[in-house]
């Protein structure tokens, strides 16, 4: 260890006594803190503020095992926290990023527990001052580790409009990432997004600001919990990306955020803003983008004037991945890595990912007077709180066996089929072609090469088992019916969502997949048609070589020649769709008899597929995006101001599905909302009644949504906004009613000195089945 050994010789040099404050558990939290970071040297307390990752070879052995010697040597002075323990980065060419990459194999639980524990044991034991690690992992819907629950993709989760199941999978990730020794998670994204071209669109809760910061909370429940210390089976969440990320100019990935600060304010701040103030988070990201000329990772207006000071967040700000140096690489804003270091360090930036690179260069700008150690000290203490209250000092091992035995248990895989019973939305359902009868299909012809292909989005690393939807129908048809399949046609060449380079398949090899699956679906009774994208069409672009948005929103390649010759067959034609983004499909939504969005249903995608077409569940989901008829649309968003969407020469400014849109196989009706008092004080929370009623013969799912409109205003208002919205299962006959608070929050404006207001006026308050579909009261606010 002969970086401490040549370090300059002081008393805080000196090993610290067994009796230390800071080693006392009984101490209270920040006396602990004050207590270590009053004993570290200014290289101890920058270790703490970077991670490693493409550099894990520097604390492994040439076979990828932990290796306290090279650690030593190369981190003298500890380890902040190490990214993604279960990949094998510094092992395997090609694992770049989180989820499956062709040919590599990312660790078990047994090997990731291995590996954290003899991390951890070299942190603690022989390090000088025995700081444990915290290591992260990703888990945008489902621990992204083989093996472990993968549940539906983000955007799909949000299309249940269950706060109560979203909080219940985010628990089961939560309890399978603290088993393997992990404590945080780069999770959840609480982006709002509103351009459909974007290929995050995946990993967001969809377009709505209310409906996001729901699903947002629920899931920061589910991780964390709503007290600290962190539980035993919690992990601290990671709120990304902070922001406008969602809105990128063209709709490319890391695009500016050409937005006002009152669109800011009023659209992209409150699923942040509620979040910090409604529960511990301790770990916010950066976006990636600028907002008014300034990348986030330097904006001090966003990070301490509105994070820090407005909403008196006191926990982590991290990088994004590289996002540091891109303020050199991509927004040209410096020539040195020194230049850069400084100005993230002043904006706000506490811990640099996925390992160091600007941060390194900490201890020489401060000898060189660019920095303070205070500055360094400020974040170095959120750090050292963060590790206290995760319970790693006290418990900083996991149990292998634990590990193996409890990960992607019968429960788990429970929950991901009910979640995905619960997003899928059904768009289309003529004259009652579903649910299908099983002892009336006689022949069931599955068809699509996603049918046994399963796509489940990104982020994703392998489950122990994919249930692929001709699998399902297999599962579910005992001597019912008979299933047969045929490809149909074939998107890319790949579907490995880490791999730069996308290849589409030659049409002539679909010209005669085409063929083969006419030929299969002639002797067929009733067609199930599985359409949609993959990973490599929707997914996050994080390099010029490395794309996922896309300038169209048609259905890729020859699905449209696969659709049109199946439905000229004339038989019963269903179609699932199973894609990251909402796609243009005005011609199956004329065509199909029935037409399923499903986007990425998780591990258990076939049989709750199956469950939905054969009944044994309603579908109840709603959509949390506005679906547009064609890219020329955009932007769709249906929170628009007034003056947009006047109309188009010979077309339609609506969108083919609204925001909040969903069938049933039941019929639902929905009263106009009772308001309680329909006049009150500016300040006041309004309450408003919504009766409910299934009038169908099956029981069956709604969402019954509330939204408000501020009927005249100094600013310019949406001509709708979410307020309230509650998912509901009734019987046949069965009546609720629904009770909404409209709060002073839900009603107010950015006034012209941007403060948030309430201005005394009228309000609408609407109630229905979606965003185009509403029956209105009268809500009067007086001063």
């Amino acid at each position: 260890m002969a970086g401490v050994l040549m370090a300059p010789a002081c008393a805080v040099q000196d090993e610290p006594p067994a009796e230390a404050i800071y080693r006392d558990p009984s101490q209270p939290v920040d006396a602990r803190v004050e207590d270590l970071l009053s004993r570290m040297t200014l290289e101890e307390k920058v270790a703490q503020m970077i991670g490693i990752w493409q550099n894990k070879a520097e604390i492994q052995d040439d076979e990828g095992n932990f290796s306290a010697d090279a650690a030593s040597e190369n981190y003298p002075h500890g380890l902040g926290q190490i990214s993604r323990p279960y990949d094998r980065q510094g092992v395997e060419a090609g694992t770049t990023a989180a989820g499956a990459n062709a040919g590599a194999r990312n660790r078990d639980g047994r090997e990731t527990v291995d590996y954290i524990n003899a991390a951890q044991r070299w942190a603690i034991e022989e390090t000088r001052l025995g700081i444990p690690l915290v290591f992260h992992e990703e888990s945008l819907h489902g621990y992204v580790a083989p093996n472990a629950t993968s549940f539906p993709q983000s955007i799909a989760l949000a299309s249940t409009w269950d706060r109560d199941l979203i909080e219940d999978i985010f628990g089961v990730a939560a309890y399978e990432m603290r088993l393997r020794g992990v404590h945080t998670t780069l999770a959840p994204v609480v982006d709002v997004a509103r351009d459909p071209r974007w290929g995050r669109i995946e990993e967001t809760y969809g377009e709505d600001p209310y409906l996001v910061s729901e699903m947002g909370l629920s899931a920061v429940r589910g991780y964390q919990g709503e007290t600290l210390p962190l539980g035993d089976d919690n992990v601290f969440v990671t709120l990304k990306h902070m922001t406008g990320h969602g809105q990128p100019e063209n709709g490319i990935n890391i695009g500016p955020a050409q937005v006002s600060e009152r669109e800011l304010r009023t659209i992209f701040f409150p699923p942040f803003e509620r979040l910090v103030e409604e529960l511990p988070v301790m770990q916010i990201m950066a976006s990636y983008n600028e907002i008014d000329g300034l990348p986030s990772h330097v904006n001090d207006w966003l990070l301490r004037d509105v994070l820090r000071e407005e909403w008196g967040y006191d926990g982590l700000v991290v990088s994004d991945y590289f996002a540091i140096r891109e303020t050199i690489t991509r927004h040209r804003m410096f020539d040195n890595i020194d230049d850069a270091a400084v100005r993230a360090l002043q904006a706000g930036i506490d811990v640099e990912l996925p390992h160091g690179d600007a941060f390194l260069r900490l201890p020489e700008l401060v000898e060189e007077g660019r920095i303070s150690e205070g500055q360094i000290d400020e974040a170095v203490r959120r750090i050292l709180r963060l590790k206290f209250l995760s319970g790693v000092w006290e418990d900083p091992y996991a149990d292998a066996e634990e590990a193996v035995a409890e990960t992607a248990t019968d429960e788990a895989i429970a929950l991901a089929r009910t979640a995905a019973q619960r997003a899928m939305i059904l768009l289309e359902n003529r004259d009652g072609t579903l649910p299908l009868d099983a002892r009336d299909i006689g022949t069931l012809a599955v068809i699509g090469t996603h049918a046994v292909d399963t796509p489940i989005g990104g982020y994703s690393d392998q489950p122990r088992h994919v249930v692929s939807v001709l699998e399902g129908f297999q599962n579910a048809a005992s001597d019912d019916f008979e299933v047969v399949y045929s490809e149909g046609v074939r998107l890319t060449e790949s579907r490995v969502w880490a791999q730069d380079e996308v290849n589409l398949v030659d049409p002539a090899v679909n010209a005669r997949l085409i063929e083969e699956a006419v030929a299969t679906a002639q002797d067929a009774d009733v067609i199930i048609m599985v359409l949609g994208e993959n990973e490599q069409l929707s997914r996050e672009a994080w390099a010029d070589n490395h794309l996922g948005d896309r300038a169209d929103l048609q259905l890729v390649g020859q699905q449209l020649d696969l659709a049109r010759e199946i439905f000229a067959l004339g038989k019963p034609t269903i179609v699932l769709l199973l894609n990251g983004r909402p796609l243009a499909v005005n011609y199956l939504a004329e065509n199909a008899d029935a037409l399923i969005e499903g986007w990425y249903l998780g591990q258990e995608t076939g049989n709750a597929v199956a469950d939905v077409v054969l009944g044994h569940v309603s579908p109840g989901g709603h959509l949390p995006v506005s679906i547009p008829r064609e890219v020329g649309q955009l932007p769709v968003f249906y929170n628009h101001k007034p003056s947009a969407r006047r109309g188009y020469l010979f077309d339609s400014t609506e969108p083919l599905y609204p925001f909040g849109y969903g069938l049933s196989y039941t019929t639902f009706e929905m009263s106009a909302p009772r308001l309680v008092n329909d006049t009150i004080a500016a300040g006041e929370t309004a309450i408003a009644e919504v009766d409910i009623t299934n009038t169908g013969d099956v029981a069956g799912d709604d969402v019954v949504q509330l939204y408000l409109r501020d009927d005249n205003a100094m600013v310019t208002r949406p001509v709708l906004e979410l307020a309230g919205f509650e998912r509901v299962t009734l019987a046949p006959g069965e009546s609720r009613t629904v009770t909404f608070e409209i709060t002073p929050r839900a009603m107010a404006l950015w006034n012209l000195d941007m403060e948030r207001e309430v201005e005394p006026g009228t309000f609408t308050i609407s109630a229905g089945h979606s965003s185009a579909d509403l029956r209105s009261a009268t809500l009067t606010v007086t001063e």
